[in-house]
Formats: structure tokens, C-alpha cells, sequence
């Protein structure tokens, strides 16, 4: 064993000269030759019972000897083996990188061979004019230059000139595309600016020319084709059909859809292989065309394009990823389709709504024609979706019929509204609106109206009485109204009837629209003529009977359609009572306006004469006289514009007040006065003579002259202070005695009239303080 450690420690620090596994493949074997005797020491040991101490002994030695030099050879293999696996690593490593790098190259070179294969047979099929297979090409040297772009460690120069080259090319198929697209579609415009929307005579100006001629020896259509898949590949389709799409709508689709007298003409020429879409004019009386029209002539010319330009086969591609799968015509649906279908409705589908109920079944034509449009559409692939908003509001006829007819109500009723208002109808209670006809109620509707019936005459019946009132006791008093107000009622009417034979949810609609016409003239009436109705005294009092006109006509209208609506309306929320007490405060409020104006005008008139003191004096008489004068002309001139206007009791209310607030100016100076002489007193009893004996005059309600005296002979009804300026007048002309026999203790008519106070006043004024006068002053208590 020594020799053996021997022989392996004399060749130290040479071990690489020798075989490893040689070395170690010895030593295994002497470990095993070793494990041998040991084994066989103990068998004999444990098992035979022989004496073998000393031979164990020498086992023993031999092993401690045996260990200690494998740990030295472990020690010394660690050592060299570690040396050796690093240089081995790092010449790896560094062969790993000559492989990568080696590898890079290689790819680079072979993109580079692959753009430059894809430039060589670009050129030879764009020379050949096959556009789809030159765009192939183009493309995939494009995708090679991009793999080249990522390699940063790439000569920039050469990148530069490739790409510079790979644009050129690219841009001059582009170019050429447009040129062969051009010599395919060719459009005659007029050489008008554009504006938004163009005249009929600008579009008749309009064609397009597409061009049918085949090739010889290929396919039908496929220089289209090829041109189409061309610009799809490189990507330059999607702004080809903008234009394109842009083009069609303005000078095409939207003047068919505009224009009901514009008729389409495809001609075929068979002689330079092209076909013509023009438009020419004919005769048509109507205003806008009817949707089945619209539809028919938008469908051919779709048709006409789908056939003649995108109906086109593409042949298959070897690069799946170059080239899209596209469908033209649904490409141009999704670019065209949302404004062209606004255009429809907008200037085709409103003006198709029905404007009554009894047309709305009739309608249905329209929507039966929006579907079967809507599928031909989809048979050419130019619509994806099953419901379009086209087919939506086509199919809500109900709703937009409901709408439109609220819109024109409002509208209609808005222009009577701010009509003149001075044009006048007379009303008088025998004045009815003429009901429009109402469908025919239903069973449920006879059976509430039945049970109504019932409950009234239940109610009346223990109430009657022999003396019945008359028919006219709650009707209108003759007056004149606005003929705008009366149509403007008359619209009302009609919108209820319509109510009552529409549907639930348009009968809502429309009444609402019933309410919403009376809050918007309680709202724009008001302001709209508010400067008319300071100044003008005839219309302040034709807005108050109109005021009081609606509001007597709001009191029963509800009631008078209520069994005719749909619930919710029949069971009560079909009234306008609560609009009623509204009406009469607006007529109300305005008249008194106007009362407030006239009134400050006959006292600024009145305002002139100064206490009607120094009357003796002719000057100061004429100042008063007139001004009195004046206030009459005045009362009569306005009793003449009021008319056969108001009512006769609304009349002669006014007209006294009036007058009344007159003459209690004039008895309120006079009794304010301290002293009057008798000249004073005579020229004081002069003017009051005259507003006694021309003030009945100014009540002339009526138009008939000798049907006014019964209202004239009433003065004391509707001034309240007549009497009293009667009884000024006695005082102004009577004596003492005569003064205190009419007091008459406090009981006679001149107690009536006048306080204690300003009949003492009135004396002290009159009369020389004597003692007569001292003694009629103590009577009078």
C-alpha cells in the first residue's frame, strides 16, 4: 500500500500528465481489495472465533494509512479540478459568444437577402402590374427592415439607405394604385364651393363613372381586385373608402334623400366599358319624399356599387398576417351607415309621422318598407346589426307620433298666442264650441258613465224643485274675446278628442300638452303684449274676458273627456279646475292694472284746479270748468272704447268706479275748503251740475243707444258715492234751515252722506258766522 501512496506522491504537482480516472479507477479497487480483509477479519472474528488480534491490528493501521492518503488526494483532485473547470468555463463561454454572434450574423444576413429578394420581386411583378403580388412583396421587405431595426449593433448607414429605398418603392406602387383607381372611379362634380347642402341644379351636375372593362385573358374584375387587395395590403384602403365614402353621401345619398324631384339614371356604355350613374329631373308636387321612395333609390345605388366596384373575389395570400380578410361594402356600411341613416330620418322619416291617429295604422306600409330595406342591406353585407336606429324609430311610430303632434300643438297654439289681439269675436251664453267627434266608448266606459248617471239623479232627485234655474244661470255673459283665444280653445278641444282615441301612453302625452298650452299663455301672453296692455285700454279689457273666457271652459273640460282617456286619466287626473282660480287672478290682476292707469290719469287731470278756490275769478272758473270737461270727455271716450267689449255688470262696475273716484275728489276739495263765498258756491254748484247731469252718460255697455237708459237711470248702483255728491250740491245751494231740516237729527238723507263734522265744516264755509249759524251748528250732532 506505502509503495502505491508512494508512487501516486512522487508524480505531485504532475497529475495532469496522467490519466485522472486512471488513477482513481486503482484506487477504487484497493479500497475494495481493503474492505475485502476487513470482512473477512470479522467473519472470522465474530463467526470462527479465531485468534486474530495481531492480523486486526495491521488492518487497522493499514486503514488509518489508507484514509489519510485519500483525504490527501481528495485535497490535491479538489485543487487541480477546480483549476481545470474554470478554464474550461471560460473557454466555453467565450465559444458561446463566437456561436451567438456567429448565429446574429446569420440571421442578419438572411433578412438582408430576404429584403433583397422582396425589392427584386417587387419590382418584377409591379413591372408585370401584378399590384397584389408587388405588395406582398413590399410588405415582407418592410417586415425585414423592421428585424433589422431592432438590432441596435446594425451599421446605421445601411438601415438609412434601406429604408430610403423601401420608401420609395412603396410610395410609387401607392402612387400608381391611385392613378389605375382613378382610370376605375371617376367622378364629375360642378365647380361650386361646397356648402352644407347642395341645390338641385349643383347635383344634376353630378356623375359617377365606373369603369366594367376586363382585361384579356383574366377574370371579371380583377384589375378592381387587384387594385382593392393591393391598397388593403398596404394599408391604405381604409382612406380610399373615406373619400370615397365622403363623395357618395354629399353628392349622391343625400340629394336622393332631399330632393323628391332627382331621379337616378344608370346607363351602361358599351362602347368605352363604363358605367354612368347620373340624376335627372322630373315633375313631383311633393315637399319631401315618402320613405319606400328614399329606400328604392338609396338600395339601387348601393347595389349598383356592390356589383359593379366591392362585389370583388381576392385571391388567397401566402401571408396570412400581411393581408386582412375584408369585406368592402360592410366597410363602407360602417363608415356611412350612422350619417346616412340620420339623413333618413332626419329629412325622410319625420316628415312620414302621422299627424292624426286614424293615419297610424297606415303606417305600418313605412315600417314593413324600413325592414325589407334594412335586409337588403344586410344580404349585400353593408349592415353587421339586426335593429338599426333607422328600424327603432320606424318602429315607435307611437311615440313620435305623440311627440309630433304635442310639438305642433305647442306651436300652433304659441303663433295664436303672439297673434293680434284685437281681432274680436262676440260670446254670447248661447256661444258653444263645437265638439269634435269622439270614438264610441267602450263597455267599461258606458257602465262608468251609466253608474254616474245613476248617483246624480239618486242626488237629485229628493233636491227638486218646481222653480228650475234658468239654462243660461252658469254660462258665459256676452262679451268679446280675441278670435286667437277661441281657436286656441278650439285647439284644446280637438287635442282631448284626438286623446281619446289614442293609445295609453300618447292620450297621456296629449294632455299634458292640453295643460302645457294654458301654463305657456299664462306665461308668454302676459309678456309678450305687456306693453300693449299698459297703454291700451281695449286690450287690457279683451285679455280679462279672454282670462275669464279659459277659465270658464277649464271648469267642465276635464270632465267632459274624462270617461273618454285611458286610466290614468279616468280615474281623475283628467282636470284643469286647478288651473281655473290662476286664469282669473292673471284677467283680474291686468284689469285692475289698467283701473289704477285711469284713474291716476282723471286725477292728474283734476290736479290742476287748486282746491276749486278764488272761483270768482274767470281764469281760475275756466281752469276748472275744463278740467272738468276733460275728466268727461275722458270717462266717455273711454266707456266708448270698453264698449260691447266687458260684460255688461264688468262694465258698468268699471265705469262707476271710475266716476265715483271723480266726484269724491271734487267733494273732498269742497269740503276741505274753509271759506266760499256765494259766487264761489254758485261756479262750485255750476261744475257739479255738469258731472251730475253728463256723468250717467258715460254707461253705455252696449252698442244699442236705447238699451243704455236702464243702466244710465242706475248710477246710484254702481257709483257709491252719487248720493252723496247729490246731497253736496243741495248744501251748496241751500239755507241754513233748509241744511238742518235735511240733517233732520241726524236722521234725514243728508245723515247719510255726511258726518257731523263735515257738515259743520261745510257751514262754517258757507255761511257768515252769526248767530243763526251758531245755532244750526248746535243742531247738528
Amino acid at each position: 500500500m506505502s509503495s502505491f501512496v508512494t508512487e501516486i506522491l512522487a508524480n505531485s504537482g504532475k497529475l495532469e500528465k496522467e490519466d485522472l480516472s486512471t488513477k482513481i479507477g486503482k484506487l477504487s479497487q484497493r479500497v475494495d481489495e481493503i474492505k475485502d480483509e476487513v470482512c473477512e477479519m470479522i467473519n472470522k472474528k465474530y463467526e470462527e472465533f479465531l485468534p486474530t488480534l495481531n492480523t486486526a491490528e495491521e488492518l487497522v493501521v493499514q486503514v488509518h494509512g489508507l484514509t489519510e492518503e485519500i483525504d490527501l488526494l481528495k485535497s490535491r483532485v479538489e485543487t487541480e479540478v477546480q483549476r481545470d473547470v474554470r478554464t474550461a468555463i471560460t473557454e466555453f463561454s467565450e465559444l458561446k459568444r463566437q456561436l451567438e454572434r456567429n448565429t446574429i450574423l446569420l440571421r442578419v444576413l438572411k433578412q438582408l437577402q430576404v429584403f433583397d429578394s422582396g425589392v427584386e420581386k417587387f419590382q418584377n411583378a409591379f413591372q408585370a402590374k401584378d399590384y397584389v403580388e408587388a405588395a406582398w412583396h413590399i410588405e415582407k421587405a418592410e417586415k425585414s427592415l423592421k428585424v433589422l431595426r431592432s438590432r441596435q449593433d446594425f451599421e446605421p448607414k445601411i438601415l438609412k439607405s434601406l429604408h430610403t429605398e423601401l420608401v420609395v418603392q412603396k410610395q410609387n406602387i401607392i402612387y400608381h394604385l391611385g392613378q389605375e383607381w382613378e382610370k376605375l372611379v371617376i367622378w364629375k362634380l360642378s365647380g361650386q364651393k361646397e356648402t352644407a347642402n347642395l341645390d338641385v341644379e349643383t347635383v344634376l351636375k353630378t356623375e359617377l363613372h365606373l369603369c366594367t372593362a376586363v382585361p384579356k385573358g383574366e377574370e371579371t374584375g380583377s384589375l378592381i381586385a387587384s387594385v382593392l387587395e393591393a391598397f388593403t395590403i398596404l394599408g391604405q384602403l381604409n382612406t380610399r373608402l373615406r373619400f370615397f365614402s365622403h363623395l357618395l353621401l354629399k353628392y349622391i345619398l343625400k340629394p336622393l334623400i332631399l330632393y323628391p324631384v332627382l331621379h337616378l339614371n344608370i346607363m351602361e356604355d358599351q362602347e368605352t366599358q363604363t358605367s354612368v350613374l347620373q340624376f335627372e329631373k322630373i315633375l313631383s308636387s311633393q315637399e319631401h319624399p315618402s320613405p319606400p321612395e328614399v329606400y328604392i333609390k338609396v338600395m339601387t345605388v348601393l347595389e349598383h356599387l356592390h356589383k359593379h366596384l366591392f362585389d370583388v373575389p381576392f385571391s388567397d395570400s401566402e401571408v396570412e398576417d400581411i393581408k386582412p380578410k375584408v369585406a368592402l361594402t360592410e366597410a363602407l356600411g360602417d363608415m356611412i351607415w350612422e350619417e346616412l341613416s340620420d339623413c333618413i330620418i332626419r329629412d325622410c322619416l319625420v316628415y312620414s309621422i302621422p299627424t292624426n291617429s286614424n293615419q297610424l295604422e297606415k303606417y305600418e306600409v313605412v315600417i314593413k318598407a324600413t325592414e325589407d330595406f334594412e335586409k337588403a342591406l344586410k344580404n349585400i353585407h353593408f349592415l353587421k346589426n339586426d335593429a338599426t336606429a333607422l328600424l327603432k324609430y320606424a318602429r315607435n311610430v307611437n311615440t313620435h307620433f305623440a311627440s309630433k303632434k304635442c310639438q305642433d300643438v305647442v306651436v300652433a297654439a304659441r303663433n295664436l298666442m303672439t297673434s293680434e289681439m284685437h281681432n274680436t269675436v262676440k260670446i254670447t251664453p248661447e256661444s258653444k264650441i263645437t265638439l269634435p267627434k269622439m270614438s264610441t266608448p267602450s263597455s267599461g266606459d258606458k257602465l262608468k258613465a251609466a253608474k254616474v248617471a245613476q248617483i246624480q239623479c239618486a242626488e237629485t232627485g229628493s233636491l227638486e224643485n218646481e222653480k228650475q234655474v234658468s239654462q243660461y244661470t252658469f254660462s258665459m255673459p256676452a262679451c268679446r274675446i280675441s278670435e286667437t283665444v277661441q281657436k286656441l280653445m278650439e285647439l284644446a278641444y280637438q287635442t282631448l278628442s284626438e286623446a281619446t282615441s289614442s293609445n295609453t301612453q300618447c292620450a297621456v302625452q296629449l294632455f299634458y300638452t292640453t295643460r302645457n298650452i294654458f301654463h305657456l299663455f299664462y306665461d308668454v301672453v302676459p309678456t309678450y303684449h305687456k306693453e300693449n296692455l299698459q297703454k291700451l285700454p281695449q286690450l287690457t279689457a279683451i285679455h280679462h274676458n279672454n282670462c275669464m273666457y279659459i277659465a270658464h271652459h277649464l271648469l267642465t273640460l276635464g270632465h267632459q273627456f274624462r270617461y273618454k282617456l285611458p286610466p290614468p286619466l279616468c280615474d281623475g287626473a283628467a282636470t284643469f279646475v286647478d288651473l281655473v282660480q290662476s286664469f282669473r287672478r292673471l284677467g283680474t290682476e291686468c284689469f285692475l292694472a289698467q283701473m289704477r292707469t285711469q284713474k291716476a290719469e282723471l286725477l292728474e287731470r283734476l290736479s290742476s284746479v287748486k282746491n276749486f278756490s278764488n272761483l270768482d275769478e274767470e281764469d281760475n272758473y275756466m281752469v276748472a270748468n275744463k278740467a272738468v270737461r276733460q275728466v268727461i270727455h275722458h270717462l266717455k271716450r273711454l266707456g266708448k272704447v270698453w264698449q260691447d267689449v266687458l260684460p255688461v255688470t264688468i262694465y258698468c262696475k268699471a265705469m262707476g268706479t271710475l266716476l265715483n273716484t271723480t266726484i269724491m275728489e271734487i267733494a273732498n276739495r269742497v269740503t276741505a275748503l274753509e271759506d266760499i263765498s256765494t259766487e264761489d258756491g254758485d261756479r262750485i254748484y255750476s261744475l257739479c251740475k255738469i258731472m251730475v247731469e253728463e256723468g250717467p252718460q258715460i254707461f253705455t255697455p252696449l252698442a244699442e243707444e236705447n238699451k243704455n237708459k236702464t243702466y244710465q237711470q242706475e248710477v246710484p248702483l254702481y257709483v257709491p258715492k252719487w248720493m252723496k255728491f247729490k246731497e253736496l250740491m243741495i248744501v251748496l245751494q241751500a239755507s241754513l234751515q233748509e241744511i238742518v231740516d235735511r240733517w233732520a237729527d241726524g236722521k234725514g238723507p243728508l245723515a247719510t252722506e255726511f258726518s257731523s263734522t263735515e257738515i259743520k265744516s261745510l257751514i262754517r264755509a258757507l255761511f257768515q258766522n252769526t248767530e243763526r249759524r251758531a245755532a244750526a251748528l248746535n243742531r247738528i250732532k
